[in-house]
């Protein structure tokens, strides 16, 4: 290479064209708004369903990409009045899967000329995300031309190449670019300059980069949806659940992986020298995807020895082929179920019998050497936990969570042995003793049946006594200011800052202070009028209960109108049509108070 000369040996120019990605299907969707507005899957859906309620956007749970002839010819008259008509080429889009269900049309918006609704901020970037994809489906190609450029060396075998790309007209592109979850894609090439074959060219610099092959990135969200969608396996109304669920379970986590830090090596041939430097990085680091947790990775490994064949990712395809058959009448349901059963029952029985020397997912470490029992980690009612001794012996086993940096299946014998050196006393403050242990929110110290956080720089098995107390004064402090205002007269009642701002605190309820009013002016008397003339502020956890109330009260009341209806039948005809008649204005009732379009379960 140094003694080289370098030569352009061919440069090829060949038009190209890019074509614009279908309107909205639910997955696509949900991986668009990941990828560009960092949405969850649920997040997606719901601000979905408020835009469909409100009749900003047509029904959000479809795989069907085919636009009404309604939606294209205003699409045509939004880009020729916007663009002009060399922007305009009509698509008709339809679906490849064979199971598809196209009950409905794309996701779009409703009026292709509402270019932005009202609502909230969330509302108008998804909304906006469907208008420009619903838009650019009926738009022209972008028309670009790539060059290629080929570099021989004079002394060396192969080719350097170099390659750039120019937007000779925009088309679609002037809209809407489909986002990629591809994380290693190459950024898109630049301009070259005018070069003619045969021109001699003179290196500046040549390096040479020694590079290792990665493990596969985690899945985020999106990416789960592509995968499953790939497999067949759910439809469009079950993808959000789906992993909702894996989340709610605790079988995976939304988190950041750290990476590893790695030697690579560069060479560089610069002015007729040789740099050999050796430079770090940072390799594997994964930001904001699904983790597997220690109850996932056992319930998980537990499943696959005892029930392969159903886990099988064509089992899930094969069954919904075979409703679909249900569906079109080809099949009987109840001949369906019984061949399934036939073989799947057998599987649970054998691994209900099953007899095991340790629980799944349970490892045995080695002994204690203070009592000679037993120590193991294994997945308990709360999670992954350390165990020392065994359920048959005549002294209880003592038990320890496992932290949330350790797992089951990397966790030493030392590191569990630290485990249990926790709670640990700390020494004494106004003549009661402190303790730090790790509970279910993190470290923290216990003092006079009070809790205190331990702050992330302080280890609970290193903390010492002067940091316990600087840790308890400190939130005292922050207590203590807190406190706008108390009255001698009555004890309970409290003024002070929340989180939503200054609100009044007496016997266990919470009352807002008016805007206008300076909480540290406010007097006994004026305290008494709020709490006369304002209605307690409820609590979301309470909130969140009547609600769940709200719904048994439903599903029992619905209940007991169908247990109704089934008795009534069997009743003689005069009483069956009094009974019925009182039933249906019931039902009535209810309708007439729901009026607003129903989630999809």
């Amino acid at each position: 290479m140094k003694t080289s000369s370098f030569e352009v040996a061919d440069v090829t120019m060949r038009p190209t064209k890019k074509t614009p990605a279908a309107p909205f299907t639910t997955s696509t969707l949900q991986q668009e708004a990941s990828r560009k507005l960092g949405f969850s899957v649920g997040q997606t859906m719901m601000v979905a369903q408020r835009l469909y309620e409100s009749g900003k956007i047509t029904y959000m749970r479809t795989d069907s990409v085919n636009l009404s002839g309604l939606a294209i010819n205003a699409a045509k008259e939004e880009i020729e009045s916007h663009y002009g008509d060399n922007y305009v080429k009509i698509r008709k889009y339809t679906t490849k899967s064979k199971g598809a269900q196209e009950a409905h049309e794309a996701i779009r918006p409703t009026s292709m000329n509402a270019h932005e609704v009202g609502g909230s901020a969330q509302e108008k970037k998804l909304y906006s995300l469907i208008w420009k994809r619903a838009l650019a489906s009926q738009m022209a190609d972008a028309q670009l031309e790539r060059t290629t450029v080929n570099i021989s060396a004079s002394e060396a075998e192969g080719r350097f190449t170099a390659t750039g790309e120019v937007i000779k007209f925009d088309g679609f592109l002037r809209v809407y670019l489909e986002g990629t979850d591809d994380e290693d894609t190459e950024k898109e090439s630049g301009l070259l300059p005018p070069i003619k074959k045969g021109e001699i060219m003179t290196m500046q610099e040549t390096s040479a980069t020694q590079r290792f092959t990665l493990k596969p990135p985690r899945y985020t969200e999106a990416a789960l949806v592509r995968k499953m969608e790939e497999l067949g396996i759910g439809r469009p109304s079950t993808y959000a659940p789906t992993i909702s669920t894996i989340q709610n379970r605790e079988y995976v986590e939304k988190g950041n992986v750290e990476g590893v830090e790695r030697i690579y090596n560069v060479l560089t041939l610069a002015n007729n020298k040789i740099k050999d430097a050796d430079k770090k990085e940072i390799a594997g680091a994964d930001k904001n995807k699904l983790i597997p947790t220690d109850t996932g990775t056992v319930v998980n490994d537990y499943l696959v020895e005892n029930f392969a064949s159903t886990l099988d990712y064509n089992f899930t395809a094969k069954v919904e082929k075979d409703f679909d058959k249900v569906a079109e009448g080809k099949v009987e349901w109840k001949k369906l179920i019984e061949e399934f059963y036939k073989v799947f029952h057998p599987k649970v029985e054998a691994a209900i019998n099953a007899k095991t020397e340790h629980r799944a997912g349970e490892r045995v470490l080695g002994t204690d050497p203070k009592s000679g029992r037993q120590v193991s980690v294994k997945i308990g009612r709360y999670g992954p936990l350390a165990q020392i001794g065994e359920k048959d012996e005549e002294e209880k086993p003592l038990f320890s969570s496992l932290q949330k940096d350790q797992s089951i299946e990397t966790i030493t014998f030392e590191e569990v042995m630290k485990l249990f050196d926790l709670p640990r006393s700390v020494g004494e403050y106004e003549e009661k003793e402190m303790v730090a242990n790790v509970g279910r929110f993190g470290p923290y110290i216990k003092h006079d049946s009070k809790f205190y956080s331990l702050p992330k720089e302080l280890d609970p098995y290193k903390v010492t006594g002067e940091e316990a107390i600087a840790v308890i004064e400190d939130k005292r402090k922050k207590d203590r200011e807190k406190i706008i205002q108390t009255f001698e007269e009555e004890p309970g009642l409290i003024v002070q800052h929340g989180r939503y701002g200054p609100y009044i605190s007496f016997e266990k309820q919470n009352y807002k202070i008016p805007k206008t009013v300076k909480p540290e002016e406010l007097t006994l008397e004026d305290v008494r009028k709020i709490i006369a003339e304002t209605e307690p502020s409820k609590s979301r956890a309470k909130a969140k209960t009547t609600k769940a109330k709200a719904k048994t009260t439903k599903a029992k009341a619905k209940s007991t109108t169908t247990k109704t209806k089934a008795k009534t039948e069997k009743k003689p005809k005069a009483k069956a049509k009094s009974t019925t008649t009182k039933t249906k204005t019931k039902a009535t009732t209810t309708k007439a108070k729901k009026t607003t379009p129903k989630k999809e379960e």
